[in-house]
Order: structure tokens, then C-alpha cells, then sequence
């Protein structure tokens, strides 16, 4: 019985340290996640501004003159 005792003992705490390492894994996830969030949304933010920046540059570009096709 002393046996399954210790066995049993060893695998808890296999399974607290386990737990630790998990915790802290999801952690460092956690904050990667909020950084890549974040680089998305300025990304986002500076494809829009150039979206804009073309879009304002077209409209100052003048109209092709039409071409007769005789």
C-alpha cells in the first residue's frame, strides 16, 4: 500500500507541475495573442489610410480622352 501511496504522490505531482507549466505556457499565448491583435489593427489602420491616399489620388487623375473607332 506504501507503494501505491507514493505512486499516487508522484503522479500528482507530475500533474501540479504539469498544471504550473500549462499555466504559464497560456500565459505567454495570452500576451502574444494581445500583440498580434494589436499589429493586425495597425496594419488594418495603415491599409486604410492607403486605401484613402489612393483613392484621393485617382480622383485628381484626369478621365482618358475618348478615342473614335473609325
Amino acid at each position: 500500500m506504501d507503494l501505491d501511496l507514493k505512486g499516487l504522490e508522484e503522479r500528482v505531482s507530475q500533474l501540479i507541475e504539469l498544471s504550473r507549466r500549462l499555466r504559464a505556457e497560456n500565459g505567454t499565448l495570452r500576451q502574444q495573442l494581445v500583440v498580434a491583435h494589436n499589429e493586425n489593427k495597425q496594419l488594418a489602420e495603415r491599409m486604410e489610410s492607403a486605401r484613402q491616399r489612393v483613392e484621393a489620388l485617382l480622383e485628381r487623375v484626369p478621365p482618358a480622352p475618348e478615342r473614335d473607332e473609325d
